[in-house]
Order: C-alpha cells, then sequence, then structure tokens
C-alpha cells in the first residue's frame, strides 16, 4: 500500500546548521484567469540525520511529524550529487595593481 505522506523532490541550497538542510522545491502552476504559466519556489527545512546531504544536491524529502518550529520534512533519498563550488567571496584574491 502506498504512503499518503507527501513528497517532495528539490534542491539543497543550504546546509549549515546541524542535521538539517534548506530544500528549494520549484513547481510550475498555470494563472488561472491568464493562463500563463507561473514558477513557483518553495523553500522547506528538512532533518538530514547524518549530516550527508551536501549544496546542490538534488534529494527526496517526505513530510513527517513536527521535529521543530520550522522543520516537519525528513531527507528521504539522495538522488544526485551537485557539483557546487563552496567557494567563499573572500576567498577569491584580487588582483593586485601596482601604482609606479
Amino acid at each position: 500500500m502506498e504512503s499518503k505522506r507527501k513528497k517532495r523532490t528539490g534542491k539543497v541550497v543550504s546546509n549549515k546548521m546541524d542535521k538539517t538542510v534548506v530544500v528549494s522545491v520549484e513547481d510550475l502552476v498555470r494563472h488561472p484567469l491568464y493562463k500563463k504559466v507561473i514558477r513557483r519556489i518553495g523553500r522547506f527545512k528538512a532533518h538530514d540525520e547524518d549530516n550527508a546531504c551536501k549544496l546542490g544536491d538534488i534529494v527526496t524529502i517526505v513530510e513527517t511529524r513536527p521535529l521543530s518550529k520550522d522543520k516537519c520534512w525528513r531527507v528521504a533519498e539522495i538522488l544526485r550529487t551537485g557539483k557546487v563550488a563552496e567557494i567563499q567571496p573572500g576567498e577569491i584574491a584580487e588582483p593586485a595593481t601596482e601604482v609606479k
């Protein structure tokens, strides 16, 4: 029998918290009056028990009981690992300009 829990697939956009990731889920919906396709992006906090998710990963999240004020999803599986460089803006060196 299929589970009645909601499932979403999205991209990990933040993993800075302990055992929590922020997953961005994109939905395409048609406007009821103007019939234009609109992109809606929802951001969900999901429980990641093993801290296995990295930035850019494509994951499936499943609805669960409330784990905190904002967190009521958990990571079910990692579908694909992402290739996002984790470079901070301060780590990029400015080109040296010589003044004569």
